[in-house]
């Protein structure tokens, strides 16, 4: 919770980066798992023309659509933590474009997941589903991640709260994320990647301030 410092402006409380950066943490961990099983039991990709489960990778499929709900509700409360520390300097437009990427972002994710539970217990494999679920996830739902990175390295090198290096980080991987997210296997690992490390720089500053 925040409180009134003197003269009137709020100071942050302690807590809010830590709750940030371990929900960063939680959410890079639990997607990065999600993407690294659904790869590895669907080495063709699930937009392919035939999909052809690897044998013995039923269950890291099932569990890789169970994880989903849990990172989407780390990175809910990621968003909201970050908009938190960014307080009162926040700019409008952009916290408009960061609160809005980020939720179409968690919509497509739970979409896809759902989709593809569907498609998992179906009796007979469906097509339109699988397509569905890796169309939205990847052409929709990494490019939606894409504008949350770009939006959020711009917050954070206007507000001087993030290194030049880790924006302009947050830069390439936006543009990895909208240029070939849907077409080069394995890329969508960029954005838990940047979530993790955004996460870390987070604690380790939050580590060096004065409760």
């Amino acid at each position: 919770m925040r409180q009134r410092a003197p003269g009137g402006s709020r100071t942050m409380d302690p807590a809010t980066p830590r709750a940030a950066g371990l929900a960063g943490v939680v959410f890079a961990v639990l997607l990065a798992v999600s993407i690294v099983l659904v790869r590895i039991s669907l080495p063709a990709g699930a937009g392919a023309e035939h999909v052809t489960v690897a044998p013995g990778r039923r269950a890291a499929l099932d569990t890789a659509v169970e994880l989903v709900p849990f990172a989407g509700i780390a990175f809910l409360w990621f968003m909201g933590a970050l908009r938190e520390h960014t307080g009162d300097a926040e700019d409008r437009f952009l916290a408009t474009v960061f609160l809005g990427s980020g939720l179409v972002f968690v919509a497509c994710l739970f979409g896809a997941a759902a989709a593809g539970r569907t498609v998992l217990a179906a009796d007979q494999p469906q097509d339109f589903g699988r397509h569905f679920a890796y169309t939205l996830l990847t052409t929709y739902g990494m490019r939606m991640g894409a504008v949350f990175v770009i939006v959020t390295s711009t917050i954070g090198r206007r507000l001087g709260v993030f290194p030049r290096a880790l924006s302009l980080a947050g830069y390439v991987v936006g543009l990895v994320l909208l240029a070939v997210s849907s077409s080069v296997p394995w890329s969508e690992l960029v954005f838990p990647a940047w979530s993790l490390a955004i996460s870390l720089y987070v604690l380790r500053t939050s580590r060096r301030r004065p409760g």
